[in-house]
């Protein structure tokens, strides 16, 4: 399948961003694959995966990730477009793999989310 059609937001570090990369790969699906760390969206195409996603700008939010204590994201008072503003200074904010198909978006976690965006075996 082509790959323009399918990418994933990866981390190479992280295991469940490489296991939906090889469940993509065991479909044949060749996705153009983006290191969000060596490669971080702008703040439009963040915005732009939320809204595809149907969430909230805290759903792609990575709570695990050191910034997200210490900048108190936890709190209420932040509003979208400035937890925007810190996912774009702090890509390893940016939770993973975020795969992006012709049949929709996910946030892949767990893995078999994949599945909801990918077309029947």
């Amino acid at each position: 399948m082509p790959s323009s059609d399918y990418v994933i937001y990866h981390n190479p570090g992280c295991s469940t961003s490489r296991n939906v990369l090889a469940m993509l790969h065991e479909r044949g699906i060749e996705p153009t694959v983006v290191e969000y760390l060596k490669t971080p969206p702008g703040r439009e195409r963040l915005a732009e995966l939320v809204a595809a996603m149907g969430g909230s700008v805290r759903d792609l939010l990575r709570r695990k990730a050191p910034p997200y204590e210490e900048l108190g994201l936890d709190d209420p008072k932040w509003t979208d477009a400035q937890l925007l503003d810190f996912m774009v200074a702090h890509p390893v904010l940016m939770e993973r793999p975020v795969v992006v198909t012709p049949l929709g978006t996910r946030l892949c976690r767990p893995k078999e989310k994949v599945l909801e965006v990918l077309p029947a075996a």
